[in-house]
This record gives C-alpha cells, sequence and structure tokens, in this order.
C-alpha cells in the first residue's frame, strides 16, 4: 500500500470524523476475506497494517509436515525452511505473499470499504443530526414538489426528508426553494439510511412556535397544558401561568397581538383559540368552548367524562361551529364528550 493510501484514510478520518482505526480494521477484514478464497475458504490468512510505517503485509500460515494431506494448509519441511531455517515436522510458518498477489484484491478492497465506511458515518452524522432535532421545530427548504403525489423533499441541514402531502397544511403551496417550518415528529433508522417523519400539521408545529415566540412559555413561567388542532382551519391552546401576575392568555398573545399573530402568519391564516387551563372541567369545557359564552355544564356521570352544556340560543351555532368544528376541538382539548343544547331546549326538556 503506497503512501497516498495511508494519507487518504487520515484525511477521512479528519474530514468525515471515521476513525482511522475503523478503517484499517474493515480493510483488513475484507483483504482476509478476499484472499481466504485463494485456500478454499480455510483461515489461513492474516493481515498487519502499520500506519506509522505505511506498510501493510499478508501471511498466509501453514503447517510444515512431513507429507502434504491439504496444500491449502501444509507444507513441507525442506519448503518451510526456506521461510524458517530449522523449521521441522509440527512446526507453523507464515509466509509473506508477495504484493503482486494480493495488491490488486487489496487496493479494490481498500476502495470498496472507504467508499462503505464514508456512506456509513455520513448515514451516522444524519442520525445524530436528527435525533438531536426530534420532536423540535426545524427551519427547511422546498428542493422539489411531486407534481403527482405532491409530496414535497425537503433540505433539513446537510440532509433531505420527506414531507408526505398528508402532512401538509390543507390548501397549502409549496414553492421550490421556500424556507417553512416544519415538526420533527419521530426518526427511524432504515435499510435505505436514516429517516425522520416531517409535518406541518403536527400540534407539536404550533406547541414549538409559541415557546419561539413567547419567553414566558420558553422560561416555564406559563405552561400549555392542552393543544387540539384541524391544521389549516383552527387550532385551540389552553394554557396556565405558575405567576399569579402573569396573564397566561395576554402573554400569548403579545402586545397589539403580535405574538400570535406572527404564528398565525407563518401557519398561513390558520385561526388560534386561547383560553385558560383548569383542573376543574366545568370551567375547562366552558373555556373550551371559546367564543361562545356558556351558561351552565352539567357532569351527569363523571366517570364516562361526558358533559351537558348550556348556551344561549342566539350562540348556538357559534359553540357548534362550521360543521361542529368548535365542538370537536373543545372535545379533544379537554378529553371530554361535549353535548351542547340551547337554552330555550334545555327549559323545555
Amino acid at each position: 500500500m503506497n503512501k497516498e493510501f495511508f494519507e487518504a484514510v487520515q484525511m477521512l478520518e479528519k474530514e468525515k470524523g471515521i476513525p482511522a482505526e475503523y478503517l484499517y480494521e474493515k480493510i483488513q477484514n475484507a483483504i482476509i476475506v478476499a484472499l481466504r478464497k485463494d485456500y478454499n475458504g480455510k483461515d489461513v490468512v492474516s493481515c498487519e497494517i502499520d500506519p506509522e510505517k505505511y506498510e501493510m503485509n499478508v501471511f498466509v500460515r501453514k503447517n510444515v509436515v512431513d507429507d502434504i494431506e491439504d496444500e491449502d494448509t501444509d507444507i513441507t519441511v525442506a519448503d518451510a525452511q526456506q521461510y524458517k531455517p530449522g523449521a521441522a515436522a509440527g512446526d507453523t510458518v507464515e509466509i509473506m505473499l508477495d504484493t503482486k498477489d494480493f495488491g490488486r484484491i487489496a487496493a479494490q478492497t481498500a476502495k470498496h470499504v472507504i467508499r462503505q465506511g464514508i456512506r456509513d458515518a455520513e448515514k451516522g452524522q444524519i442520525m445524530m443530526e436528527f435525533q438531536s432535532k426530534q420532536q423540535e421545530l426545524v427551519t427547511a427548504k422546498v428542493l422539489s414538489v411531486d407534481p403527482i403525489t405532491g409530496n414535497a423533499t425537503l433540505e433539513i441541514g446537510k440532509a433531505e426528508a420527506i414531507l408526505p402531502k398528508g402532512e401538509q397544511v390543507p390548501g397549502e403551496e409549496l414553492t421550490v426553494g421556500e424556507l417553512i417550518k416544519v415538526f420533527i415528529v419521530d426518526v427511524r433508522d432504515t435499510e435505505k439510511g436514516p429517516k425522520a417523519m416531517i409535518s406541518r400539521t403536527h400540534q407539536g408545529l404550533v406547541k414549538r412556535l409559541f415557546e419561539t415566540e413567547v419567553p414566558e412559555i420558553y422560561d416555564g413561567t406559563v405552561t400549555i397544558n392542552a393543544i387540539s388542532r384541524e391544521a389549516g382551519a383552527r387550532t385551540k391552546m389552553a394554557v396556565s401561568s405558575k405567576d399569579e401576575n402573569v396573564d397566561a392568555i395576554g402573554a400569548c398573545i403579545g402586545p397589539r397581538g403580535s405574538r400570535v399573530n406572527k404564528i398565525v402568519e407563518l401557519l398561513g391564516g390558520e385561526k388560534i383559540d386561547i383560553v385558560n387551563y383548569s383542573e376543574d372541567p366545568k370551567q375547562f369545557v366552558a373555556a373550551a368552548l371559546a367564543p361562545a359564552n356558556v351558561l351552565n355544564v352539567e357532569i351527569p356521570d363523571p366517570e364516562v367524562k361526558s358533559c351537558v352544556v348550556t348556551v344561549p340560543d342566539n350562540q348556538l351555532s357559534l359553540a357548534i361551529g362550521n360543521k361542529g368544528q368548535n365542538a370537536r376541538l373543545a372535545a379533544r382539548l379537554t378529553g371530554w364528550k361535549i353535548d351542547i343544547k340551547p337554552e330555550s331546549g334545555f327549559y323545555e326538556g
């Protein structure tokens, strides 16, 4: 092996972070496997690499015998003495192979191992990069959008990930070169390498956006207790404050609505309802149905987490929402099944 080979390995160690020892070990093993075929697969080949001397030597180990039974493993006393003076039957000799016997195989093997080592290292780096961002918000660049499936290929750091059409905000048109925020839901190690499961519809995206925009959430003064979301249309978020002097809803909205408006803009105009969280299910359910005004919440059986809510007649449609969206999001936010009745209907019953 020439000096350039060893220098190339050292350069890879610096640039790609692949330990040279790891590569040398892989090359040694691969050369042994390749040359073992010349000896019908028998375990007689060994390989030594000395990076300091820029040397690689390959040996064949043979048993010294009076009569050869297996040419792959045996050598006569007379032949053995050429390599080891004084060799006798029962000894073992190691015969160094001439470079021309293994040089081409060694060079091809080393190239293959190095290429594979680079691929493995890059996969490992991508995996680490993705894992460090799991359940986090990242900025991604749109590289392409499939005109048939609608799936988008995004660039995240040095890696690429697919944003499926089903994880895109309904009605949203992504354009090549655009920078968008995505939420890394999960990271999986597949046969084709690390794969990040990313989303623009996940409620974690809204949570991370608020953590970014609202210092009181980031420092733990204000807590996001629950979120329910129908991406592209509406999100409901329940918040609470650990400091009685800090208004949780006000902190999330920001001065003149600056904080929440920025998030609405990033989400393409998605409406966001921010309500006060309460341990009291009646208060929580009433708050969750905002912007409707709730008159009364009855809980016939707390075990089944079902309640009956009364609202003024003129606010029934507001409480239910377009196609039931407001009631549906409130139910998801609270974890309670909500039956909404108008005030007049309640008294008639």
